[in-house]
């Protein structure tokens, strides 16, 4: 059976993660994760919906870890997780991680991948890599503390506690919270109207914002001078243009 289900609808994509119970993160659910996100940059696709159930993620297989110290391996898995959530991150099209159960660890820093984070009232989140005496490593303490700051992001961490949606909500970890039976097709509705936006100015003002964070502002200035380069001269500029003129909603193609 496939560890992540990837299908269609219209121009969004849906990637489900699928291992029982918990949806653990193996090398193996993540190997399918990143090729499903690699079909997700067709240009066909202009949104995604990234999701799991009864829990979105509930942290990496430990197993794995154990195995690591007694075979005196390299670790794998965070690695290899902080790249396919990368990747996803840089897509050039707004990601929605839809989070029901739990997402810990490894699903919580995948999450942190996404553009916008849609809680089921009654989901948790954290980071409680500490209690196994060690830190998150898929991208954990440098993601958290951009969404949260950095004081809420230490004791989150340090502590390893668990998050509830209605507190991830109020510190900016989560952007909506809704009951859990309207969490989906919440995130497809939305990630459809994204669809139908210009794909390429959403793609450009994405990079922008993530590669001009934290850096001095004149290096952020040249990276969304450059952002807005590569968007003037689409179809969909034109198409703004025009039907801001003739007062009419324009119709974007995302080319």
């Amino acid at each position: 059976m496939p560890l992540i289900e990837y299908s269609r609808e219209g121009a969004v994509a849906l990637i489900r993660l699928q291992r029982p119970p918990v949806n653990a993160l193996s090398e193996g659910l993540t190997g399918e994760l990143e090729e499903a996100i690699q079909q997700a940059g067709s240009p066909e696709v202009r949104a995604v919906v990234v999701t799991g159930e009864p829990h979105f993620a509930a942290g990496a297989d430990i197993a794995g870890f154990r195995a690591a110290h007694q075979e005196g391996s390299e670790e794998q898995l965070a690695h290899q997780l902080s790249k396919v959530i990368r990747k996803m991150e840089q897509l050039t099209k707004p990601v929605i991680a839809a989070v029901r159960g739990s997402a810990l660890g490894g699903g919580l820093e995948l999450a942190m991948g996404a553009d916008f984070r849609y809680l089921a009232d009654d989901a948790q989140v954290g980071q409680p890599e500490i209690k196994l005496g060690i830190i998150p490593g898929a991208g954990g303490t440098q993601r958290l503390v951009r969404l949260v700051g950095l004081a809420r992001a230490r004791e989150i961490v340090f502590s390893g506690r668990f998050v509830t949606a209605e507190e991830a909500a109020v510190i900016g970890l989560a952007d909506r919270v809704m009951p859990a039976d309207q969490l989906l097709s919440t995130a497809l509705a939305d990630a459809a109207g994204w669809a139908e936006g210009p794909t390429v100015a959403l793609g450009a003002a994405k990079r922008a914002l993530l590669e001009g964070w934290g850096r001095p502002i004149d290096e952020g200035l040249e990276i969304e001078r450059r952002a807005f380069a590569d968007c003037f001269w689409t179809d969909d500029a034109r198409e703004g243009v025009v039907a801001f003129i003739e007062k009419r909603p324009a119709v974007f193609t995302g080319r």
